[in-house]
């Protein structure tokens, strides 16, 4: 476990983007956290098909949720991802980054190969401030993966996550983070106003409220990432972020682009495979991770996996804006994103998917859990690895009553879904 904080849809928006009846299985947390039932959302007609599974609950019910209101996988992902920057911004917040596997239908139906999204939190132009700061990368990630491939306008993804920065649960994942870090965390002012009001920290299930967040977010869902990462919000941020330590600028922000990349090819158990780029450093103690993905009726998938660079990443939060700090790559080693996907050589059809966590353990702890899922195998995996997975034996489309999704029985996420 880490324990303690180092000093150290149109092709224009998405240039600008860049350029700038499974079981669902929870642990030790109700599907009524959101106020609702996990399979049904106000104001849809029917549940479809479709699964999300993310390493905190209340993310994997919002993707959950999407998908019911007619968003596909990469819609679903991309709420996931923002929701879990609210409900588990220790390992994957609006201040730090990420990267994703894509395996989606083009316009026609015809399922496409695989390809990898990058956007890791940056490094910044300069190693400067007491507490340096990555350069934050998952809005601009989760953004352009929404605007190539999903079919919701682009506000419908950030609304949830919106509303859960102005009053969510604090979750099981989420207090076991904080207590491993302990007081250590609330010595920032703006911290210890979030997660330790009173001069503790949180429980579970606590309300966790936070306005500044929830007001950042509306800007992202109002002025799109140009009204984030330029004018007058990426100013105060900037400001902000270094008088925390951050040591960031305008033009660091600025020249922040996710990267549409080849994922590492192979095969497992006759069936191709993709997988996320891993380089594990020798005898280096990796930082924390979290993970969600999501399968839609038509076997789309996406599969994604965000950090920190150190859990809490600086341990700071830019005031005013309730961002917290990821850590510098400059001055931190760099997180395994580890995921992988499995699918038909032939039709290309889904197959499998797992995300691996665990620091260092991570990229072993995806591969295993993605062959285990093709060979019908039980395979331990090793401390600390932990790995979610989606699988269909049938293979989707065509087999979506082989389907079954899980969270590690170790973790504290959820995998909901089936129809």
């Amino acid at each position: 476990m880490q324990t303690g904080f180092r000093h150290i849809a149109t092709a224009a928006t998405l240039a600008l983007l860049t350029g700038l009846t499974g079981c669902g299985i929870t642990h030790g947390v109700s599907h009524q956290l959101l106020g609702m039932d996990a399979t049904t959302t106000p104001g849809t007609t029917r549940t479809v098909f479709g699964y999300a599974v993310a390493d905190e609950p209340q993310a994997a019910i919002t993707g959950r949720q999407i998908l019911n209101q007619g968003g596909n996988a990469a819609d679903a992902a991309a709420a996931e991802g923002f929701a879990q920057a609210v409900t588990l911004p220790s390992r994957g917040g609006l201040g730090g980054g990420g990267a994703c596997l894509i395996k989606m239908p083009d316009a026609s139906g015809q399922m496409q190969p695989p390809v990898a999204l990058l956007f890791p939190a940056g490094s910044p132009g300069a190693a400067s401030g007491d507490r340096p700061a990555a350069v934050p990368t998952l809005a601009r990630g989760l953004l352009a993966l929404q605007a190539r491939y999903g079919e919701l306008p682009s506000a419908s993804v950030i609304v949830p996550a919106e509303r859960l920065a102005a009053s969510a649960e604090l979750s099981p994942a989420l207090e076991s983070d904080l207590q491993t870090v302990g007081q250590a965390f609330i010595a920032d002012p703006a911290a210890a106003a979030i997660f330790a009001p009173g001069g503790t920290l949180l429980p579970a299930n606590a309300t966790l409220a936070q306005p500044d967040l929830a007001a950042t977010l509306e800007v992202l869902r109002t002025q799109g990432v140009q009204g984030f990462y330029a004018g007058s919000f990426a100013r105060s941020f900037v400001t902000a972020a270094n008088a925390a330590g951050g040591g960031l600028t305008a033009a660091d922000l600025a020249a922040a682009a996710p990267q549409f990349a080849a994922p590492v090819a192979g095969s497992t158990a006759g069936y191709a495979t993709a997988s996320l780029p891993i380089t594990t450093p020798a005898f280096e103690t990796l930082p924390a991770s979290a993970g969600f993905m999501a399968l839609d009726k038509n076997g789309g998938s996406v599969i994604c996996v965000t950090s920190m660079n150190n859990l809490f990443g600086t341990g700071r939060i830019a005031a005013g804006t309730g961002i917290l700090l990821a850590a510098s790559p400059h001055s931190n080693p760099t997180p395994d994103l580890a995921a992988s996907i499995a699918y038909s050589p032939g039709s290309l059809a889904f197959r499998a998917a797992t995300t691996g966590t665990g620091q260092e353990e991570a990229g072993q702890a995806a591969r295993i859990a993605l062959a285990d899922a093709l060979t019908n195998s039980h395979t331990p995996i090793p401390e600390p690895g932990r790995a979610n997975v989606i699988s269909c034996p049938g293979t989707v489309p065509g087999g979506e009553a082989s389907c079954t999704a899980t969270a590690d029985p170790r973790g504290q996420g959820l995998a909901i879904g089936g129809r």
